[in-house]
């Protein structure tokens, strides 16, 4: 049986997918985006305590000291990042871990930094070793040592670095290093949203798109928007069109339930290909237990793109649960793709398998 081509999926093309998409943003300064805390909505322990942070830091006029975030993706890591410099004041430059390929890459971003700035770093934990071993003395004494040419032609350089404030953000902060993990004097983790903080993100971004939308309106898209604003945003777009063609031009409990349901978003936030994976399991391998690579082959689907993509939400909702042995589906998933339940599964066993 052809597993691949049965369960063949588009990533590039889920609308459900967490990752920042070119669509998302609808030009350079994404008016989407929170400027202050003020207009930020949800992650109120993290914002409160990040409010106090920041307001101490500005009345000793000092800069901020380092902060990390870290959290499932499009929970508005980059937007806090960039709230952080509004707030004090200051400027951000913003890269990644893998675009800092090495320590010469480094030193040019800190050395043109000024007093206070903002340095954003998205996917901290994929820095190299070497890289980090530069960014450990520039966070705790503000300079850098670099050597250069080689043999007897090498030559140390210590430079000096203006006081700066390094904002990472991880989706896996467990594959950060403890000494760069120790280094974050902040550590903020945010959660996941509920429906009806996703109902005022979603009616603040309807303002601002000139979208119109009512309250039930608002809460079926939140309540389908696996708690993640940038998947609510996206769902909002997509929604409009439907209501300018089969509505008046107003998002509406009705249009909303029937646009998801053309777009296969079901009332729990599956779309197709999370339904498709589950299925997988339970037609050819009774449920699970099943391994990662087994399960990447089946469907056609890269093993890193299950466990960043398709399983946290899964799991997050009760859908799938990780043992030793394999991935499983729980009861609650036969029960919602209305399957039965055997008796000899370990969905059925549920605790046996449990982490």
């Amino acid at each position: 049986m052809d597993y691949q081509n049965d369960f063949e999926m588009d990533f590039e093309d889920r609308i459900m997918d967490t990752s920042e998409i070119p669509s998302d943003v609808i030009d350079s300064d994404n008016p989407l985006r929170p400027k202050s805390l003020d207009e930020y909505i949800g992650q109120e322990k993290a914002k409160e305590n990040l409010s106090v942070f920041i307001e101490a830091a500005k009345k000793r006029k000092e800069s901020l000291d380092h902060v990390l975030l870290y959290g499932p993706p499009g929970l508005g890591k980059t937007t806090l990042a960039g709230i952080i410099a509004n707030e004090m004041g200051v400027n951000i430059k913003i890269t990644s871990g893998p675009a800092i390929e090495k320590p010469g890459d480094l030193a040019a971003l800190l050395t043109n930094l000024n007093p206070g700035d903002v340095l954003f770093i998205d996917e901290i934990h994929r820095l190299s070793r070497q890289v980090e071993e530069i960014l450990y003395p520039s966070m705790e004494d503000f300079a850098i040592d670099i050597i250069t040419g080689k043999g007897q032609m090498a030559a140390s350089y210590h430079l000096p670095l203006p006081k700066f404030t390094l904002v990472g953000a991880t989706t896996r902060a467990g594959q950060l290093t403890a000494p760069l993990r120790d280094r974050f004097g902040v550590v903020l983790r945010l959660e996941m949203y509920t429906p009806e903080e996703l109902s005022l993100i979603i009616k603040r971004s309807a303002g601002i798109l000139n979208i119109g939308i009512d309250d039930k309106g608002a809460l079926e898209l939140a309540s389908r928007s696996r708690g993640t604003p940038r998947i609510a945003n996206r769902l909002l777009k997509r929604v409009r069109d439907f209501s300018e063609i089969i509505g008046d031009g107003v998002i509406t409990l009705n249009v909303a339930r029937t646009a998801l349901d053309r777009l296969e978003i079901d009332e729990l936030g599956l779309d197709q290909n999370d339904r498709r994976m589950l299925q997988a399991m339970i037609k050819y391998y009774r449920g699970g237990p099943v391994g990662l690579e087994t399960l990447a082959a089946a469907i056609g689907e890269e093993a890193v793109t299950i466990e960043d993509v398709y399983e946290p939400y899964l799991m997050q909702i009760g859908f799938l649960s990780r043992t030793p042995r394999g991935r499983c589906v729980t009861a609650a998933a036969y029960l919602h793709l209305g399957y039965e339940v055997p008796s000899n599964t370990a969905a059925a066993q549920g605790s046996l398998f449990s982490d």
